[in-house]
């Protein structure tokens, strides 16, 4: 049987017109095809934990596509600190700043770093993620779904020993058949808005698989929240040095059962501060509504270019470093919650790169014997 693909439309921040008609235009396009179902959700970034659209993703456990107005990259770790996880899906769309330049320079300093992804176990299906700034015409959206569709069928064939992909079932005229009826008339967009099919109708394609041939279905999701502020990790970057925690001084890092970082009280971040985003050495930390693409979850990596960190970022004022940019913004925050300023006195300890390996003194070995008694 051919699988169905499920598509959440994230909508924008606020009531923009021109945003507002291409997600519609999407939707409705997408309506058009065979086995899509297809979630609009309020802006996926202000979503909660315990919030409906949030708990509506989580439900889904195949392929999935999500069109939000976010970088790729922030969007996957959006859903991924909500548990909702998969390998990531290449895409053909590509927003302008993206930088792929130095991948491979990068992938060579992954290498020699471990990376908390590296411990933890990935479901064996796919995330794509669309960036909806990437273009204004809704059919390159919808051509890309109906790619990453047809895509996901083919690994069924794949995997059953056949090559050819799964076909529309169509008549001697070339007109898509439904079935049941022998009627080639399709709802309109307009009527699988206003009525949702729930029923599924099966037809054999050429290699004797059933495929669906089911309108789309769609499933609109009101939640009622304000928009939130706060910091995104990216865990195949994060090497758990924990300077972010040592720098930010409002409570919102913190660690789980086994001592990685997490965002523990992500509404306790103060709205516009992205200070601890400079400090990362992995350029793991996103604020995806943040305008400077770096720090919002483009592809460039702080630890593999060559250049001033301070300038990558963009900073106030001439001659500050990335360091004293944030603590210049961290003080900020301080003084408008009522606190004192620390500045550069309370920066981070770059804990992990000033370690110096020393030989083993006596209480190193004395601790080395009790770790062999494994008691």
């Amino acid at each position: 049987m051919a699988k169905r693909l499920a598509v959440v439309i994230s909508q924008a921040q606020g009531r923009n017109p021109a945003k507002r008609q291409l997600e519609e235009d999407i939707v409705a396009g997408l309506l058009l095809e065979n086995g899509i179902d297809v979630t609009v959700i309020p802006n996926l970034y202000d979503l909660t934990a315990d919030s409906t659209g949030m708990m509506a993703l989580q439900g889904n456990s195949g392929n999935m596509v999500v069109c939000s107005w976010h970088f790729e990259r922030a969007a996957h770790w959006i859903l991924g600190r909500n548990d909702i996880l998969g390998q990531v899906g290449e895409t053909i769309l590509k927003n302008d700043d993206e930088d792929e330049e130095d991948e491979e320079q990068q992938d060579a300093a992954d290498e020699d770093k471990d990376r908390v992804i590296d411990s933890r176990k990935i479901p064996n299906r796919k995330i794509y993620c669309l960036d909806l700034r990437v273009t204004n015409k809704a059919d390159e959206f919808i051509d890309e779904v109906k790619r990453i569709h047809q895509e996901s069928n083919m690994q069924i064939l794949n995997i059953g020993g056949l090559t050819a992909p799964l076909p529309n079932k169509n008549n001697a005229n070339g007109k898509q058949e439904t079935a049941g009826n022998g009627s080639d008339q399709q709802p309109s967009a307009q009527e699988r808005m206003q009525n949702p099919v729930n029923d599924t109708a099966l037809a054999a394609d050429g290699n004797g698989l059933e495929q669906s041939v089911t309108p789309s279905i769609l499933n609109r999701i009101e939640d009622t929240g304000g928009r939130r502020w706060y910091p995104v990790i990216d865990y195949s970057r994060c090497t758990n040095c924990m300077e972010c925690i040592d720098f930010c001084l409002f409570g919102v890092y913190g660690v789980d059962n086994i001592d990685t970082i997490l965002v523990e009280q992500p509404d306790n971040c103060r709205k516009g501060c992205p200070a601890c985003s400079r400090v990362c050495p992995e350029n793991a930390i996103m604020f995806p509504q943040h305008k400077t693409p770096a720090i919002a979850g483009a592809n460039e990596s702080g630890a593999a270019l060559k250049i001033d960190l301070s300038q990558l970022f963009g900073k106030p004022d001439e001659g500050k470093s990335a360091d004293e940019v944030a603590a210049a913004e961290r003080d900020e925050q301080l003084m408008l919650a009522g606190r004192e300023a620390v500045g550069m006195s309370a920066t981070v300890s770059k804990r992990q790169t000033a370690k110096v390996d020393e030989p083993n003194d006596e209480l190193d070995d004395l601790i080395d014997q009790l770790d062999d008694f494994d008691l």
